[in-house]
């Protein structure tokens, strides 16, 4: 399992261990493996003898990993030249182990020197072209740490376009220069980085969208920090073993109805597609039998004959373990009936799409049983009472004011899907199988009917939306291989990503 921890966590923990170890010790292991990540980049491009680094250095000690990586990568026969955001205030240190190893020293820009739209200024010009005229090996962003707040400021982001036009692989030292290490909020201009190397922990900034998009592939490096940080993370992610250990599994005893049977409302005359998508991923959710109810039978029987069919309401369906509802609903009286009826159950209910827009928050918080919530960006908002894009930009706070507020576990959709639990005293999880594809119409009802089919199989709801999220951006993944795929193709791939990842 992937985890994540707050900046300050990552400083305390990072202060504790610097309290055994002696006097720049934890830098020196950083500059390890971060100078190893960066040869194994070099060496996909050729070798690191005779390779041209450039490394953009900030104030911190972010910029001393960097110096010192240049410093060690020197020594192996790289030309090596850093370009000093901050002069005069980059880690003394490392500037001196640079130059000792036979590294070169430049100023860039100074801040303020041009804006987003002032264009390249003429010292930064300089600094490109005194790098080897511009033709670079590898970049090293080394601008901002973990501490940084706010996005570049002009002249480093300046700085770094420049050298991004170069076309040279760009790494990211810790975290890309100007995201928010905490949110994964970008306030600003920041690096689009190819690889991230980051030391100790992950940070939610590199696994929650919009940040994540710009760190690129990850890779993590130990640095002896694990003893110093606590049990219970800020965010996790489910790898596949994690997946597995959660999947039900049918014993010898099991029968379709010891399996779980989950009830699904969904689909209307103006959308009985819904319906169908909403049970097609319902019946590939480990539970042993789908009912449905609503206006789309016809349809739903036509597709899935298996299916048990009942005209409603809900409650008087026959026993389910678990309900969905909401999928092409409308939002007329009888859909608005059906929504309260499923949540005056006793069972655990998923609320997805229209049904989030005919939900009573206050008749979600007073349910004793567990309630999921699926919206996507537009309906977090609507539920919050604020804009699209503010939920879009700092997906991690929306994400845990909806759980809190509804009480309830919510699963928000996204480029990184996000499940949080409305007790507040578990870590954010993060989805890491999504993919561009999966935004199509209908994929969403399928992920509802999916993890319907798990809370009904017996998961807790926060297991259930993480593992249904980790499977559905699988089978998407599977379905696509690369070319466009519809949402019932996402639910055929449902088999293929459960044995995958059970493989």
């Amino acid at each position: 399992m992937r985890t994540a921890y707050s900046v300050e966590t990552v400083r305390a923990a990072e202060r504790a261990l610097m309290a055994r170890l002696p006097e720049g010790a934890l830098m020196q292991c950083a500059a390890a493996g971060l100078a190893a990540a960066c040869a194994d980049v070099l060496r996909g491009r050729g070798r690191v003898y005779g390779a041209r680094i450039v490394l953009l250095v900030g104030s911190g000690d972010n910029g001393g990993d960097a110096l010192y990586a240049g410093a060690r990568l020197a020594r192996r026969g790289a030309g090596v030249r850093a370009v000093l955001t901050a002069p005069g205030r980059a880690h003394a240190g490392g500037l001196a182990a640079l130059l000792a190893a036979g590294g070169r020293v430049a100023d860039g820009p100074a801040d303020g020197a041009a804006g987003a739209a002032e264009g390249v200024p003429a010292e930064t010009e300089a600094a490109v072209a005194d790098a080897w005229g511009g033709h670079v090996d590898l970049v090293v962003d080394g601008v901002t740490g973990i501490g940084g707040r706010g996005g570049l400021r002009p002249g480093a982001a300046a700085l770094v376009r420049a050298f991004a036009a170069t076309g040279a692989p760009l790494l990211a030292v810790d975290l890309p220069s100007g995201v928010e290490a905490d949110t994964g909020e970008v306030l600003g201009d920041a690096v689009r980085a190819d690889a991230t190397v980051t030391f100790g922990t992950y940070k939610p900034g590199l696994l929650v969208d919009p940040a994540a998009e710009l760190a690129g592939a990850l890779r993590l490096v130990d640095i002896g920090l694990g003893p110093e940080l606590p049990a219970v993370p800020d965010l996790e992610a489910l790898q596949y073993a994690d997946v597995a250990a959660l999947l039900p599994v049918p014993g010898g005893g099991s029968d379709k109805y010891r399996r779980g049977v989950v009830g699904v409302v969904a689909g209307s005359a103006r959308y009985p597609g819904a319906a169908v998508l909403a049970v097609s991923g319902a019946l590939r959710g480990g539970a042993g039998a789908v009912r449905y109810v609503g206006p789309g039978a016809d349809a739903v029987i036509a597709r899935h004959p298996e299916t048990l069919v009942h005209t409603g309401p809900p409650s008087k369906a026959g026993r389910v373990q678990a309900w969905v509802v909401g999928p092409g609903l409308g939002d007329g009286a009888e859909a608005a009936g059906a929504v309260d009826d499923v949540l005056a159950t006793e069972v655990p209910v998923l609320v997805d799409a229209d049904g989030l827009r005919l939900l009573d928050a206050a008749a979600v918080r007073a349910r004793t049983a567990p309630t999921v919530l699926t919206p996507h960006a537009g309906e977090a908002a609507a539920l919050l009472g604020v804009a699209r894009e503010e939920v879009e930009a700092g997906r991690l706070a929306a994400v845990r004011e909806l759980a809190a507020r509804h009480r309830a576990t919510v699963l928000l959709k996204g480029s990184t899907t996000l499940v949080a639990d409305g007790a507040g005293d578990a870590p954010v999880r993060v989805n890491p199988t999504g993919t561009a594809w999966l935004a199509t119409a209908g994929s969403g009802d399928v992920l509802s009917g999916l993890i319907g089919s798990l809370l009904a199989a017996g998961l807790a709801p926060r297991d259930a939306a993480s593992v249904g999220a980790h499977l559905h951006g699988l089978a998407a993944r599977l379905a696509a291989d690369g070319a466009p795929v519809s949402a019932q193709d996402v639910a055929e791939a449902l088999p293929a990503a459960w044995r995958d990842v059970r493989a």
